[in-house]
C-alpha cells in the first residue's frame, strides 16, 4: 500500500520567489505586510503591520482587546525556535469564588467576566522592538489608515454582525452604535470605518516622541536604542494609559453574558500595567527528519507534538488522512492526545518531559485499536501512578456524563452528545455572542532568512461590549479556565488560561523551513497534522496539503463555553469519500458531514536553506486568505 497521490490541480499556485512571502486569512494584511517587504524591512516589521491590519480587517476574528502567540526564528540564530507569548493571564480579582458567587459554573462565553488581560498588541510592539528594523508610526500606518479611511467590509463580518444584532440592540447599545447602520448590520463591501481605534493608535505613536531627522555622520547604534525605546514608549502607554482607564471604567458596569445574565467585569487598570509580554524556548519534538516547534503547555501545542511522537514510527500508509486506515490512526493518536491535554495541559508545572517522550509515546500508540474508542482516556506521565483531574464531562450545557464524585484520570464513557454544532472553515457564533471556531492567522518569511507563524485571536467585535473610546471590546479567552477546583487549567489570578492558539514552525538541519497555522479553536492543531503528514511523510506540495480534504476529532472536552464533547465525535468533508467515511462509521465513529469545503483555513510560507527560494500558500475556503511574495 502506497500514500496516496497528490492531485495535479490545485485551487491556487504554490508560489515561489526569493525576496519575501507572506500568507495570511486576509488578503489586506497579506498586502500590507508584503508592502512592508518590498519596502526593504524585515519578516518581523512585516508581521506587525500586517496584524495591526488583521485587527481592523478582521473584527470578528481577531482583536487589539484579545491575544496572540507566535513561533519564530532569526536569521543570527536559525536554528533556535523562539515562542512569542501574548497571552494575558486571568486578572486579579478573577476568582473561582468570585464566579461561584455570580451564579455561574462555566466561566461565560461572552460578557467582560471572560476577559482575561489583553496580551496582542504588547506582544507585537514587543516583537517590533526586539527584531524589526522600522519605526513604529511606519508600520501601524497601514492600520491607521484602514481605520480611518475605511475598508470594504467582508461578507463574513456583515454576517457575524447579523448573528448578533438583537443582543446589540437590547444588551450592548455601545456595539449598536460602533456597528449598526440604522439598526441593521453593514452591507457586504460597505466602507467601514474605525476613528476611535485609530486614534488610540495614534496614541501609541506619539507616546515616543517625533523621530528625529537622521544626521550625516549619526550613531547607528544610538538610532536604533532611540527607536527601541519609542517602541517601549508606546507599550506602556498601552497598559498604563487610555486604554487601561477605559477599560477599568466601562467593565464597571453589568452587562449581558453567554449565560443569559447581567454582570459587571473584575479586570482593572492595574491589571493590565501589570502584564508584559515575553519570549520562551519553544518546545519540540523529531519527526521523520524534521524539528516542529510549538508552545509550552500553556497552550495546546504539545497536543500536536505528542501525536507526532504517537505516529513517527508508524508504516505511511497509517499517517495518510486520505485512506480509512489513516484516518482512523490519525483520529484515536489525535483523542489521546487531547485527552493529555485537558488532564495536564496549563499554566502551570507540566511533566512536557514525559508527555513527549518516546516511552510515552510507545504508552499512548499501543492503545490505538481497531474500533474508535468512545472513551477519554489521559493517561498517566509521571509514571508513578499520580492523576491528573478532569473537569466533569458534558454532552451538553446541562448535564453532565462522566459519573458522580470528582474524576481523575481514566477512562470515562458517554453517550453522544445532543450539541451538532461543530466548527467549520469561518467562526460558528450564536446570538449571545458565543463563539467558536475563532481566530486569524499570518505567515512572513525574508530574504535573510527571519521567519515568523503567529495566531492573533480574541477580542472579536462579539466577544463583549464595545469600549467606545477605544472602538474595540476585551476578548473571552477566560472561558478556558474552570471553575472546577483542582483541573490543570482551573481559574486563579495572574494564570493564563490555557490558550488554544497554536501556530507552528518546521526546522531541517537547524534551519526553518516552514511556518504555518490555521484558524479554527480545537481544530487548530489538528488541520496542521494533516499538512505536516501530507507535506513530509507524502511529498505534497503545501498548497495541495492546504486544498486536500480535511477532518478533525471533537472527543474531548471544548475550549469554548459551554465546554462539551461527542464521543466518538469526527467532523469530515464530504471530499474525504464516501468509502472512507462509510468506514470511519463502520469503525465506531461518530462522523458529521460538513460539505466539500469547510474545514481548515491553514496558510503557510516556506524557505529553503540550500537554495534561498521562498515559498506561500493560502486557503481557498472562504475566499478570504491570501498569500503573496516574489
Amino acid at each position: 500500500m502506497t500514500y496516496t497521490a497528490p492531485p495535479a490541480f490545485t485551487t491556487r499556485p504554490d508560489l515561489r520567489g526569493t525576496v519575501g512571502m507572506t500568507a495570511s486569512t486576509h488578503w489586506l494584511a497579506t498586502a500590507s505586510a508584503q508592502s512592508v517587504l518590498e519596502r526593504g524591512g524585515n519578516a518581523f516589521d512585516a508581521a506587525v503591520a500586517g496584524a495591526f491590519v488583521l485587527h481592523v480587517v478582521e473584527p470578528h476574528l481577531n482583536g487589539p482587546g484579545g491575544d496572540m502567540t507566535a513561533v519564530f526564528a532569526t536569521a543570527d540564530e536559525p536554528g533556535r525556535p523562539v515562542v512569542l507569548m501574548g497571552q494575558g493571564p486571568a486578572p486579579a480579582a478573577a476568582t473561582v469564588e468570585h464566579y461561584r458567587a455570580e451564579g455561574l459554573d462555566l466561566v461565560p462565553g461572552s460578557g467582560a467576566l471572560a476577559a482575561a488581560v489583553p496580551g496582542a498588541v504588547d506582544a507585537w510592539l514587543l516583537l517590533l522592538r526586539d527584531h524589526g528594523t522600522w519605526e513604529l508610526a511606519d508600520v501601524l500606518a497601514y492600520a491607521i489608515g484602514y481605520a480611518r479611511d475605511g475598508h470594504p467590509l467582508t461578507a463574513r463580518v456583515s454576517e457575524t454582525i447579523a448573528a448578533v444584532t438583537d443582543l446589540f440592540a437590547e444588551h450592548w447599545p455601545t456595539s449598536a452604535d460602533r456597528w449598526l447602520v440604522d439598526g441593521a448590520p453593514p452591507e457586504p463591501g460597505s466602507l467601514v470605518t474605525n476613528e476611535a481605534y485609530a486614534r488610540v493608535l495614534d496614541g501609541l505613536v506619539s507616546a515616543g516622541g517625533a523621530v528625529p531627522v537622521a544626521e550625516e555622520g549619526a550613531d547607528p547604534a544610538a538610532g536604533e536604542a532611540a527607536r527601541r525605546a519609542r517602541v517601549d514608549a508606546a507599550r506602556t502607554e498601552w497598559s498604563e494609559g487610555l486604554v487601561a482607564r477605559s477599560v477599568d471604567a466601562f467593565v464597571r458596569a453589568p452587562h449581558r453574558h453567554s449565560t443569559g445574565g447581567d454582570h459587571a467585569g473584575v479586570i482593572r487598570a492595574s491589571d493590565l500595567a501589570a502584564f508584559r509580554a515575553s519570549t520562551e524556548e519553544a518546545a519540540t519534538v523529531e519527526f521523520r527528519g524534521h524539528v516542529v516547534a510549538k508552545t509550552g503547555a500553556w497552550g495546546q501545542g504539545p497536543a500536536l507534538l505528542q501525536v507526532l511522537a504517537m505516529l513517527e514510527p508508524l508504516p505511511d500508509e497509517l499517517l495518510d488522512p486520505s485512506t480509512a486506515d489513516g484516518a482512523h490512526t490519525i483520529i484515536e493518536a489525535q483523542k489521546l492526545a487531547m485527552a493529555d491535554r485537558e488532564a495536564w495541559y496549563g499554566d502551570r508545572d507540566v511533566p512536557l518531559d514525559r508527555l513527549l517522550s518516546p516511552g510515552y509515546a510507545a504508552e499512548r500508540r499501543a492503545l490505538i485499536g481497531s474500533a474508535a474508542s468512545l472513551e477519554l482516556r489521559p493517561g498517566d506521565p509521571g509514571g508513578a501512578g499520580v492523576a491528573g483531574r478532569l473537569p466533569m464531562l458534558r454532552t451538553d450545557h446541562e448535564t453532565t456524563a462522566s459519573g458522580v464524585g470528582e474524576p481523575t484520570v481514566g477512562s470515562f464513557a458517554a453517550v453522544p452528545a445532543d450539541d451538532a454544532r461543530q466548527p467549520g472553515a469561518e467562526p460558528d457564533v450564536a446570538p449571545t455572542g458565543e463563539t467558536r471556531g475563532d481566530t486569524c492567522h499570518i505567515d512572513v518569511v525574508d530574504r535573510w532568512g527571519n521567519i515568523v507563524s503567529a495566531t492573533p485571536s480574541g477580542g472579536w467585535l462579539q466577544s463583549s461590549p464595545t469600549i467606545p473610546e477605544l472602538g474595540f471590546c476585551l476578548g473571552s479567552r477566560l472561558q478556558m479556565s474552570w471553575l472546577e477546583e483542582g483541573t490543570a487549567s482551573t481559574l486563579e489570578p495572574g494564570r493564563r488560561p490555557r490558550t488554544t492558539l497554536t501556530p507552528t514552525l518546521v526546522l531541517r538541519d537547524g534551519q526553518p523551513v516552514a511556518a504555518l497555522g490555521s484558524p479554527g479553536g480545537d481544530q487548530q492543531d489538528q488541520w496542521q497534522l494533516l499538512w505536516l503528514l501530507r507535506t513530509l511523510v507524502g511529498g505534497w506540495s503545501p498548497q495541495q496539503a492546504i486544498d486536500a480534504p480535511a477532518l478533525h476529532t471533537t472527543a474531548f472536552p471544548g475550549s469554548f463555553w459551554p465546554r462539551t464533547w461527542t464521543p466518538g465525535g469526527v467532523v469530515v468533508e464530504d471530499r474525504l469519500g464516501d468509502d472512507v467515511i462509510a468506514e470511519l462509521e463502520r469503525r465506531g465513529h461518530v462522523v458529521t458531514r460538513a460539505g466539500d469545503w469547510s474545514l481548515g483555513r491553514l496558510s503557510s510560507v516556506t524557505r529553503d536553506p540550500a537554495t534561498g527560494v521562498l515559498g506561500a500558500a493560502a486557503n481557498p475556503r472562504g475566499a478570504q486568505a491570501y498569500a503573496a511574495g516574489r
